[in-house]
């Protein structure tokens, strides 16, 4: 890819010979001299861990997190959603049920499969799933969860944060208890 430049740091360390004294870890700075100058390309390290010079001063470079170098702006879209799972720790191969969003504000419903890999059977077991609906506030960073419960409305919500919208909640049916076996009925962000 002409968008990147790979590098690849190898180092040894006797640490895992106690006989040597070294045995602690600390932080070291490596130096890369790339054959050409860096442009406008980003820098994978080891294949995983990827940084750029977008939005760092010269001549550092910024990690990227796990949204890539450049977040989604928080917003009504799918890579904001998708940001918002994240945000909650979503198990893997979670599915949005729902999404009520305005911009600063967000519900999202969401839920993930459960159960044995039943390849078609009809067996009620094969479809259950659990699920969550959060709320979540814009910040600059992503969307910031405020909190989560399986309730219908906006009691519980504009209990907790006065300022969410009612347009964005009032329509709310309480999440189907089938849903949500050992779910307490609301719970909050710390």
């Amino acid at each position: 890819m002409t968008d990147l430049a790979r590098v690849q740091i190898t180092f040894t360390s006797p640490s895992g010979d106690r006989s040597s004294g070294c045995t602690e870890e600390r932080t070291a700075t490596a130096e890369v001299r790339l054959p050409e100058p860096l442009g406008d390309r980003d820098v994978i390290v080891d294949n995983y861990t990827r940084f750029t010079a977008d939005g760092a001063k010269p001549p550092a470079l910024r990690l990227c997190g796990e949204l890539g170098c450049t977040p989604p702006a928080t917003g009504c879209t799918t890579a904001s959603y998708e940001q918002a799972l994240m945000a909650v720790n979503a198990p893997d191969h979670t599915y949005r049920n729902s999404e009520k969003c305005d911009g600063k504000w967000l519900v999202l419903d969401f839920s993930w499969r459960t159960g044995p890999a039943c390849g078609g059977s009809p067996d009620p077991a094969c479809s259950s799933r659990l699920g969550d609906r959060w709320f979540f506030r814009a910040k600059e960073s992503g969307w910031d969860p405020i909190f989560r419960t399986s309730a219908g409305g906006c009691q519980d919500i504009q209990r907790r944060e006065p300022a969410f919208p009612t347009s964005l909640c009032a329509s709310l049916a309480p999440l189907s208890p089938s849903l949500h076996p050992s779910h307490p009925p609301a719970t909050t962000t710390p």
